[in-house]
């Protein structure tokens, strides 16, 4: 009769434990997306306050190529165009470079990836002052005596990225390819396939969900940067006419312009709405994470 007693005892004693480990966990989860949900609604708040106040038109703001806040013109045309640019050329240029280290540590020589690993990890812990420091004495110059021009402008902006998104990308693209099973290079292998032919054919294209996550995971990465890219592109809110001119991004506006305005006033509004447009691009690049992870679920499930 004890030993029934001590054994009820023992599991009321768990079930209230769990019970408490749920609702803790319940809180933490509660407590996350309420801040998240804040945040969302505090940039929405001042974001619209620009259209619904201030009566700014949305798509004299969104289409407009004239950014002159004290002549009351927000075109804010140049900084998106700037962004996507900068984002989506290093995205370009870093994809190639990302995908072959990947493929070296995974599939050339797994024994290299001690040193390589090691070096492209170097780069995650090194902070954005430090690339655009470095960005302003050798990119600027560099890109100066090769193609003319100041030196600021998109295309150093390119090369800056190019650096800073390469681990994030070189890292989730490694991860995917070693999630490949490896009976699918034995089997390629076995039919008669070079080594390269299994690389080309069989490994990549197993992993190309993954790669497209990696890919979209460091265009998000590139188009949130701020002040690495405010060093090096030049700062000049006009439609870039070419990858040497100086152009701006939505980051670097906001980074200049948001401590030299009065809160409440549409200058300062304005400026809000431009934080509305980065975070809903942010969010834009996040479900398309969550669509191509899906997608890959769904996959690996078929088979």
């Amino acid at each position: 009769m004890n030993e029934v007693a001590k054994k009820m005892l023992t599991k009321s004693k768990n079930s209230r434990l769990e019970s408490f480990g749920k609702t803790i966990t319940f809180l933490c989860m509660s407590l996350i997306v309420f801040v998240v949900a804040m945040i969302l609604l505090f940039v929405a708040e001042k974001g619209l306050s620009t259209f619904f106040v201030n009566k700014v038109n949305i798509f004299s703001f969104l289409f407009g190529a004239t950014w002159n806040p004290s002549g009351k013109e927000f075109g804010a045309l140049p900084m998106i165009l700037g962004s996507f640019l900068v984002t989506l050329l290093s995205a370009l240029l870093a994809t190639p470079f990302a995908i072959g280290a990947a493929v070296f540590m995974t599939e050339v020589s797994p024994k290299g990836s001690k040193i390589l690993q090691p070096a492209i990890e170097l780069l995650v812990g090194i902070p954005s002052v430090v690339y655009g420091f470095i960005g302003l004495q050798v990119v600027v110059p560099f890109v100066r005596i090769m193609f003319g021009g100041t030196g600021f402008g998109i295309l150093s902006g390119i090369f800056v990225l190019f650096v800073m998104i390469l681990p994030t990308v070189t890292f989730m693209t490694t991860d995917s390819l070693r999630a490949v099973p490896r009976h699918y290079r034995e089997a390629s292998m076995a039919m008669g396939a070079t080594r390269w032919q299994t690389i080309w054919r069989v490994t990549l294209k197993a992993a190309r969900s993954g790669i497209f996550t990696a890919i979209v995971f460091g265009m998000a990465r590139a188009f949130g940067e701020a002040l690495a890219i405010q060093m090096v592109v030049g700062n000049s809110a006009v439609i870039p006419t070419s990858l040497t001119t100086p152009a701006a991004t939505l980051t670097s506006i906001l980074t200049m312009g948001i401590g030299n305005t009065v809160m409440g006033t549409v200058n300062n509004n304005v400026l809000w709405s431009l934080a509305l447009v980065l975070l809903l691009m942010s969010l834009a690049f996040n479900t398309v994470i969550k669509l191509i992870t899906k997608e890959r679920g769904k996959k690996n499930y078929a088979r």
